[in-house]
């Protein structure tokens, strides 16, 4: 464990130390200042998530200023029941409004109810089995073109940071898959202008409403909210520009010829926010897992000694064939590891409309309950020795989804849940088959970005050649 990684532990065992046994009844949790408890779980949610464990076992309350109390539980039968719950019951759009600013007010994220089930069957199709060959070839092409710039060498080439590398790739299959754009100026144009945009929004302090002040163009707020007009704009060209042209099979098509129940197509404004939504949940998102996966396989050859025999056997040296890793359980497994051990969203939440037992706990309308991935994932309840890397977990066996949720669960289980391994195995399958990953960095901890847990610094490794 490296030096800051013990200094964050350890501070936030003193923010937990006392127990807040509050007026509402609610469960105890840290008698620190709510603004205290807010920038330890946005600025270092690892140890802060720990230190509530160690102090509060598997249900803690916390408390954030500017909405409601958080009843996290990190028990699997109370995952079970909160991913039960009916959406009458729960709302997990209203546990997600810290996100409308980046996503707008129609994306499935941030609905509820009806609403959010009509946009939801409008997405649903795109990711579908039959849709993901084509997609694949996107994937692997893309990799390939990407892979043939890195830098390699005999023992390890110049190293470089990883997540930069992953970003670039899962950002130009989005731009392929989901909004059709093939090589030229309109992409080059879009990317720029989306790169931009969410790097301002890596900042994990714009997930607090204070901060999202429009203060002048040159304000990072500002300067976020009018990256985005021009990507919404180059959205309508692209728009325009397809029902002039024709549809093709890129998911942005699919979308412009969905209609409502009631026969209505999707407006303007909820294909930007889908369009949006897409992006943002499946592009840095999916760029994280790889690189934690690329970490891992560095500093575990006899894990990526079996992935290369797999890949070997199964694939050849010939081109990648999409088809062709599904048949490839151990990187399946490796993935599946890799998102167990680093969840890429630290949790999910709800907000209860009625009282609600969960866990053996009345809890009031109006509170949050969270389903705490990062506790879950490394309770040695469940997964003995939690911190030893071991794919094998994963093969011929199907771990519980109450034990075992990267992607969340119940109905607002993630729908691009397929997309994002396949295109994990891919992508991986793409890069080692040439390559071989060594690590450059003796430590690396988690840090938040906008949502997200990466590797501090981007992960700097090094490649050399099989």
């Amino acid at each position: 464990m490296d030096l800051v990684t013990t200094v964050a532990d350890r501070a936030a065992r003193r923010l937990v130390r006392w127990e807040q046994q509050t007026p509402d009844a609610l469960p105890p949790g840290p008698l620190a200042p709510p603004k205290a408890q807010m920038f330890s779980f946005l600025l270092t949610p690892g140890p802060f998530l720990r230190a509530c464990r160690e102090r509060f076992g598997k249900v803690v309350t916390i408390r954030i200023p500017g909405i409601p109390p958080i009843v996290q539980f990190s028990e699997p039968d109370a995952v079970r029941e909160v991913f039960a719950a009916s959406d009458e019951t729960v709302h997990a759009g209203e546990a997600n409004a810290v996100l409308e600013p980046f996503l707008g007010s129609y994306s499935v994220l941030i609905l509820d109810g009806p609403r959010h089930r009509s946009q939801r069957r409008l997405l649903l199709p795109p990711f579908r089995g039959d849709r993901m060959r084509a997609y694949g070839e996107a994937m692997r092409d893309i990799t390939e073109a990407a892979v043939a710039k890195w830098p390699r060498a005999p023992g390890g080439g110049e190293r470089f940071v990883l997540q930069r590398e992953t970003q670039a790739i899962t950002l130009d299959v989005i731009l392929r898959t989901v909004f059709g754009m093939e090589d030229g100026a309109d992409q080059d144009r879009m990317r720029a202008l989306l790169v931009r945009g969410l790097r301002i929004l890596d900042n994990p302090v714009f997930l607090v409403r204070t901060f999202q002040k429009d203060l002048g163009p040159l304000s990072p707020w500002g300067r976020f909210l009018r990256l985005r007009e021009a990507g919404f704009r180059e959205m309508d060209a692209l728009v325009a520009r397809r029902r002039r042209e024709g549809f093709g099979d890129d998911i942005l098509s699919m979308l412009l010829q969905a209609t409502h129940e009631d026969g209505t197509p999707m407006s303007d404004a909820e294909i930007h926010d889908e369009l949006l939504t897409l992006l943002v949940a499946g592009h840095e998102t999916t760029a994280t897992g790889l690189t934690w996966a690329l970490h891992d396989l560095s500093t575990h050859p006899q894990v990526l000694r079996r992935v290369q025999e797999e890949l070997d056997a199964r694939l050849g040296g010939g081109p990648i064939d999409p088809d062709k890793v599904r048949e490839l359980p151990y990187l399946d497994a490796v993935c599946k590891e890799t998102l167990r051990i680093h969840p890429v969203i630290p949790g999910i939440g709800r907000v209860l409309q009625k009282p609600t037992r969960i866990g053996g706990i009345d809890l009031p309308a109006g509170v949050a309950v969270g389903c705490s991935i990062y506790l879950v994932h490394s309770d040695p309840d469940t997964w003995p020795d939690p911190e030893r890397y071991d794919p094998t977990r994963f093969l011929d066996k199907k771990p519980s989804p109450y034990t075992y949720f990267p992607f969340g669960g119940g109905m607002r289980r993630c729908i691009g849940e397929a997309f994002a391994l396949y295109e994990m195995r891919i992508v991986l399958a793409t890069i080692l088959q040439k390559l071989e990953p060594v690590a450059a960095v003796k430590h690396v901890r988690e840090q938040r970005r906008n949502i997200t847990l990466t590797p501090a610094g981007g992960l700097p490794i090094r490649m050399q050649p099989r």
